[in-house]
C-alpha cells in the first residue's frame, strides 16, 4: 500500500505557533523532507522529536521529488515543511506535490501560521479580494512585466521581500504604481512584531539611512475601478469625438447606439457630445 505525503505548516516565528496536529504528525511520518535541514533541526529538538530528516530545497527539487514520491509508492509517509510556513506557498513544495498528483499519490495539507494572512488580517487593508505575488521576479525583464499588471490590480496586493533589498523594491513600487497606500509588517509573530500603515514615499523615507531587519510583508491597495474608468476615459479624449464617433459607425452602428458608447466611453453625457458634433 502507497503512502502519503503531508504539507505541515511550520511557525513563521513564534513556536507556540504550531498545530497540535501537525506535531503528531511530524512524530509518526517515517521521513520529514525540509528545506534547510539545519534550520529546522532546532524546531524538531524543540519539541523533541526524532524523526529522519531529509533536504528537500530549490536547488534539488525536481530530483529529488522522483526519489521521494518512489518512496512514497513503497509505502513510506513523508512530511513535508518548510523553514516557515505553509509549504507550496513560495516555496519548492509545489514540484513535490504536482509529482505526488501525477503518481497518485494521495497529498493532504495540514494549515497553521502563513505570512501573508496573517499580515493580510492585520493591514487594515480590503481583505474580500486580495492577489498574493510572492517574491517579485528577479528577472528584469519579468519583473518589469508584473509590476506592469499590478498598475491595474484592483485587489489588495501582497508582495515578500526581504530586509536587504526593501528599499530598491519600494521604489521600484513607486515609480510603477504612484504613491499608493502600503501597510509593511516585519517580524511577523515574533517578540519585535512591527507593522507600519502608511504609502510608499514616506515608507521610503522613514528607512533612509536606516538597517531594516527581517523578513517583510508588503500589503498594498489595490488601484480603484473609478481610477481605472479614469484612465480609460483620458486615452479615449486622445481622438476628435468625430474620430471616436467614426470608429463606431464604421462597426454598422447606428448614429444613435454610437453617440451613446462615445458619450460613455468618454465619462460625458450624450448631449455634450451632440453638441460637440454640431459645432464641427
Amino acid at each position: 500500500m502507497a503512502g502519503q505525503l503531508y504539507l505541515c505548516a511550520t511557525p513563521i516565528g513564534n513556536l507556540d505557533d504550531i498545530t497540535l496536529r501537525v506535531l503528531d504528525t511530524l512524530k509518526s511520518v517515517d521521513l520529514i523532507a525540509a528545506e534547510d535541514t539545519r534550520h529546522s533541526i532546532k524546531l524538531l529538538n524543540h519539541f523533541g522529536i526524532k524523526t529522519k530528516m531529509t533536504s528537500y530545497h530549490e536547488y534539488n527539487k525536481v530530483d529529488k521529488a522522483v526519489y521521494l514520491v518512489h518512496q512514497m509508492e513503497e509505502g513510506m509517509d513523508i512530511a513535508l515543511i518548510t523553514d516557515a510556513g505553509t509549504p507550496g506557498i513560495s516555496d519548492p513544495g509545489e514540484e513535490l506535490v504536482r509529482q505526488c498528483h501525477n503518481a497518485g499519490i494521495k497529498v493532504t495539507s495540514l494549515p497553521g501560521a502563513c505570512a501573508c494572512i496573517t499580515a493580510l488580517t492585520i493591514s487594515g487593508k480590503p481583505t474580500r479580494r486580495f492577489c498574493f505575488e510572492a517574491f517579485l521576479p528577479t528577472d528584469k525583464k519579468e519583473r518589469k512585466e508584473v509590476l506592469n499588471q499590478l498598475k491595474t490590480e484592483t485587489r489588495t496586493i501582497i508582495v515578500y521581500e526581504a530586509p536587504h533589498r526593501l528599499k530598491k523594491t519600494l521604489k521600484e513600487l513607486l515609480q510603477e504604481l504612484g504613491n499608493r497606500n502600503v501597510t509593511l509588517c516585519r517580524e511577523l509573530t515574533k517578540k519585535y512584531e512591527d507593522y507600519k500603515i502608511t504609502n510608499f514615499k514616506d515608507l521610503i523615507d522613514y528607512y533612509e539611512g536606516e538597517e531594516i531587519r527581517g523578513e517583510c510583508v508588503l500589503v498594498i491597495e489595490g488601484t480603484s475601478f473609478k481610477e481605472l474608468e479614469k484612465e480609460v476615459q483620458e486615452e479615449w479624449k486622445s481622438i476628435s469625438v468625430k474620430e471616436h464617433m467614426e470608429r463606431y459607425l464604421d462597426k454598422g452602428m447606428d448614429r444613435k447606439e454610437a453617440m451613446k458608447k462615445v458619450a460613455k466611453d468618454r465619462g460625458v453625457g450624450k448631449r455634450e457630445i451632440y453638441r460637440e458634433l454640431i459645432d464641427n
